[in-house]
């Protein structure tokens, strides 16, 4: 009786390199969470504000970023170039979780929020079209929380989420891979 042992004996590619385990984590996490704030905004009718839509940019940059890392590093690409892809994720998330903070001080009233969605509505026009105008006008203010879970805005759980990504990213950076 034949057996292969090399495949038994050989660990899974995210155990070799952590690159690629934290690059596909960082991946998941940030598809995850735009998923569960489009299902928010889709399904129960949840609109974003702008510095919502803002925070999202850095999800939509970490995950195909995220996911070339994990290519280039289980491909064995130079460290360095591996080390700067999860640099540039830890520095999104980062910079996210900085506007999330702001985002979430605007919320409990810290701070002004932009005037794009704390301060007054001008310029509606004439008169006459003032009441048409205000009927097509929604507003979705920055400072005005939508939905809170555990005491925290979903501005607080951004925070949180990108903070564990810049985390995993990080940790894969720090790893060096293990020999097969």
């Amino acid at each position: 009786m034949t057996t292969n042992s090399s495949v038994m004996a050989r660990p899974a590619m995210g155990a070799l390199n952590p690159a690629v385990t934290a690059a596909l984590l960082a991946a998941g996490v940030a598809a995850a969470t735009l998923a569960g704030a489009w299902y928010m905004q889709l399904v129960w009718g949840l609109q974003p504000c702008e510095l919502c839509l803002k925070q999202r940019w850095a999800y939509y940059a970490i995950v195909p970023l995220a996911l070339v890392i994990a290519l280039v590093a289980a491909r064995g690409a130079p460290r360095g170039l591996v080390l700067a892809g999860l640099g540039l994720i830890a520095l999104a998330a980062l910079g996210n979780a900085g506007l999330g903070v702001y985002h979430a001080g605007v919320e409990w009233g810290f701070w002004q929020g932009p005037t794009e969605c704390t301060g007054p509505i001008g310029n509606l026009g004439s008169a006459g079209s003032l009441l048409e105008r205000l009927d097509s006008v929604h507003v979705v203010r920055c400072d005005e929380v939508q939905f809170r879970f555990l005491g925290l805005s979903l501005a607080g759980y951004s925070v949180l989420i990108s903070l564990f990504i810049a985390a995993v990213a990080g940790w894969g950076a720090a790893r060096r891979p293990t020999a097969a």
